[in-house]
């Protein structure tokens, strides 16, 4: 399984972060890809709208758009703070804390 994770948007938002970030589950330990696989499920993300609808007054919040690509399919969805849906937010809270980790971990090798 591949997704794609982007952020983008919000008060203090710096494009360079806003880079798309792929995780790949067949490089992941066997735990990690097991849980992200749960929380795509447990989201019922294929069956997710494409987009979510802002909330009024949502100018300058976060959204996010996450792309799963399986063998048989992929799905795109993209969406806006705050997310309502505690099993789509925890995914995304999920994925937010594996790029900001996979950011760190590079940037500490990075002599440049």
């Amino acid at each position: 399984m591949r997704i794609q994770f982007k952020t983008e948007g919000g008060i203090a938002h710096l494009p360079g972060l806003s880079k798309p970030v792929t995780i790949d589950t067949d490089e992941l330990p066997v735990e990690e890809a097991e849980e992200l696989e749960r929380l795509i499920e447990a989201a019922g993300f294929f069956e997710l709208a494409a987009t979510s609808a802002p909330p009024r007054g949502t100018a300058d919040y976060q959204q996010y758009t996450i792309t799963v690509t399986i063998p048989d399919r992929s799905h795109t969805v993209r969406l806006t703070e705050p997310i309502e849906d505690p099993r789509v937010r925890e995914l995304v809270n999920h994925l937010r804390a594996k790029v900001i980790k996979a950011r760190l971990a590079t940037r500490r090798y990075d002599t440049s």
